[in-house]
């Protein structure tokens, strides 16, 4: 890594669409999606408004192969990456561009069946994932209760 510079990418926000797989030559799995983030800002008018911003999510390899098996349209994900751009031409000499997320974790987010709606329960960690997607959870002793956060 170099000194000096930082590329790196946090978001949370939910699937546009699901996972499209696709595997190298050399059988590594690629899988890429959409992610959408929110943020309200005020109008002309003093008013407040929801935007969407859109986002290309890149994941390989082990990370791939979970998004692929796990996420599905409207899940809320946490991803941490950093941003890749890439050029080329289109069929018409065209230069185009293209701004990736690569990922480097990848957090589901929210209880099961949380799809489309309602905020990630803060208050009880151990459910932010579903039981086989955390297993440690599971063998922890304590109760959620006793938690101190």
């Amino acid at each position: 890594m170099s000194r000096g510079t930082v590329n790196k990418v946090i978001l949370l926000g939910r699937l546009g669409k699901d996972p499209e797989m696709r595997y190298a030559p050399s059988g590594m799995a690629i899988a890429t999606f959409s992610l959408a983030t929110n943020h309200r800002q005020k109008n002309k008018d003093g008013e407040w408004e929801e935007k969407t911003e859109w986002h290309n999510i890149l994941a390989f390899n082990k990370t791939a192969e979970v998004a692929g098996e796990y996420l599905r349209k409207g899940k809320l994900v946490f991803v941490e990456g950093r941003l890749q751009t890439s050029s080329w031409e289109d069929d018409k000499g065209q230069k185009r561009y293209r701004t990736e997320i690569v990922v480097n974790d990848l957090q589901m987010v929210g209880s099961r069946g949380d799809e489309q709606g309602g905020a990630p329960q803060a208050s009880r960690p151990s459910q932010s994932k579903p039981a086989e997607e955390a297993p440690a959870a599971a063998d922890n002793a304590q109760d959620e209760d006793d938690l101190p956060f």
